[in-house]
């Protein structure tokens, strides 16, 4: 945070970056309130952290369809997130036939995550 609202300011794209942050964070701690394994501090950060990073791209999306491109680094650094959620995906896969475990919390918020990856991977192929 330090780093983007003070090293970093005169980078900020003010015009077009206007996602509004409380869209995400509001029903984020809500959802990790209600729907949690255990009711204990560190179980409802773990999961508002779950929830979140399901979420965290829809900013960048925003703006990437708003403006209509984007830097090659950053789409570039977006299409590699996508890969590395559709290893996760693998990786569950793989625990659940090995180990017989799965957490439906992490399923479902990487299974969203993964929708707005697909999302973005349409805008990488045609933009």
């Amino acid at each position: 945070v330090y780093m983007i609202y003070v090293k970093f300011q005169k980078t900020f794209d003010s015009e077009n970056d206007s996602f509004r942050l409380e869209f995400l964070l509001v029903p984020v701690s809500g959802l990790s309130f209600l729907e949690n394994h255990s009711s204990t501090p560190l179980e409802i950060l773990w999961t508002f952290s779950i929830y979140l990073e399901s979420v965290a791209i829809l900013p960048q999306l925003f703006m990437i369809s708003k403006t209509g491109e984007a830097e090659t680094i950053t789409t570039h650094y977006l299409f590699f997130l996508g890969l590395y959620r559709a290893l996760y995906i693998a990786n569950w896969v793989w625990r659940y036939h090995t180990e017989n475990f799965y957490d439906q919390i992490a399923i479902v918020s990487g299974v969203v995550q993964t929708i707005f990856y697909c999302d973005f991977f349409y805008l990488y192929v045609t933009k």
